[in-house]
């Protein structure tokens, strides 16, 4: 089985929403499988922010989506895109 490189764009609720907290959720969640490899903050307009999460996993059926589901479930998170997705 292979591994797969996904990168997340999780935008908040608000402007106001503390994406350091959000970080350290994503970070916290200790997810079988995921090894998260980067994460940062990245300016979109007008003061808004978005995370944006670089995660390795096996190339299974369901794990990404069970991922996202995870972040989805996190306070303040608006949505979470999936901006690229390559096979290692």
């Amino acid at each position: 089985m292979g591994k797969v490189f996904l990168k997340l764009k999780i935008m908040p609720t608000d402007v106001d929403v503390n994406l350091d907290s959000i970080k350290d959720k994503v970070v916290k969640l200790n997810f079988e499988g995921v090894e998260i490899k980067d994460l940062a903050i990245k300016p979109i307009a007008f003061g808004l922010k978005a995370l944006m999460v670089l995660a390795i996993m096996p190339d299974a059926e369901g794990i990404s989506d069970r991922f996202i589901e995870e972040i989805s479930k996190i306070e303040g998170v608006e949505s979470v895109d999936i901006e690229d997705m390559e096979l290692l």
